[in-house]
C-alpha cells in the first residue's frame, strides 16, 4: 500500500499550530503515538548541574514485537541541557544499551524502531564538551534513568502479558556474557510458562542459562527468586 504522503503532510500542517508549553501537551503527544498500546508512556525528571536545573522528559510507544534490541517501539526524549552532539550521541548509545536494548516481550523482531534525544541548551549551563567533563556522568546516569523508566513501561504493557519479570546476573566475567545469560533465560519458553503459572521451577532457569552458549558452571550458581523486597534462595 502506497504511503499516504498527502495525509501526513496535511496532518503536520494542522498540528504545527497546536504546539504548546502547556503541561498537558506532552501527554497529548504520548497518546498520539500509541498503536496497540493500552496506556500512554511518559516520564519527567530534573536535577542540578553546576547550580543549573536540568530537565529531561520522555515519551514512548511499544507493546508487541519487542526483541531483541528495541524493535517495534518509538521513544522521544527532550532536555534543555547544553551538550555537544557527539558527546550526547555517546550518552544516548550507552543509555539505550542498558535500557531499550535489554527488554523483550515476545521474541518477535522488527526494524521499525527509533530513539531520538533532542537537547536545546536552554538550561543555560556551560556546554558539556567531552566525556571527561565531571558533569557528564551525572547527565548520562539521569538519561539512562529516564530510558529505563520508559523501557519498563513498554514491558509492562506487553501484548498478552500478565507478568513483569526482571533478571539480574552478577559475578559474570564480563557484561557481554551476563547479557547472553539473561537473554537465554528471558527468551526461554519453558521459563515463561513457569512464570505464567507462578511455578518456581528453578531447574528451567538453570537449564536456560546452560543453553546460553557461554561458559556456565551450574555448581557455582546461586539462584534467587521473588520480588525486589524479598528474594528467596532456591
Amino acid at each position: 500500500e502506497p504511503f499516504p504522503t498527502e495525509e501526513v503532510v496535511n496532518g503536520i500542517k494542522e498540528n504545527v499550530g497546536k504546539i504548546s508549553n502547556d503541561s498537558k501537551a506532552g501527554s497529548f503527544a504520548a497518546n498520539a503515538i500509541l498503536t496497540t498500546d493500552t496506556f500512554a508512556k511518559e516520564g519527567f525528571l530534573d536535577f542540578e548541574i553546576g547550580g543549573q536545573t536540568i530537565n529531561i522528559a520522555g515519551i514512548a510507544k511499544g507493546s508487541g514485537m519487542i526483541h531483541p534490541n528495541m524493535a517495534t517501539m518509538l521513544s522521544f526524549i527532550v532536555s534543555d541541557i547544553a551538550i555537544e552532539p557527539k558527546v550526547l550521541q555517546k550518552a544516548v548509545k550507552k543509555s539505550v544499551d542498558r535500557s531499550f536494548n535489554v527488554i523483550t516481550v515476545d521474541g518477535d523482531t522488527s526494524t521499525n524502531d527509533m530513539v531520538a534525544v533532542l537537547c536545546n541548551g536552554l538550561a543555560g549551563n556551560d556546554p558539556i564538551e567531552s566525556e571527561e567533563d565531571e558533569r557528564y556522568p551525572l547527565f548520562q546516569q539521569k538519561l539512562e534513568e529516564m530510558m529505563i523508566h520508559l523501557a519498563k513501561l513498554i514491558v509492562s504493557d506487553g501484548e498478552g502479558s500478565s507478568k513483569f519479570i526482571e533478571y539480574k546476573v552478577t559475578g559474570a566475567p564480563d557484561e557481554s556474557i551476563a547479557r547472553q545469560l539473561v537473554r537465554a533465560i528471558s527468551d526461554s519458553s519453558l521459563v515463561k510458562t513457569a512464570m505464567f503459572g507462578r511455578d518456581p521451577n528453578w531447574g528451567r532457569i538453570i537449564c536456560a542459562g546452560g543453553n546460553a552458549g557461554v561458559p556456565f558452571d551450574y555448581t557455582t550458581v546461586d539462584l534467587f527468586l521473588g520480588d525486589n523486597e524479598k528474594l528467596v534462595k532456591v
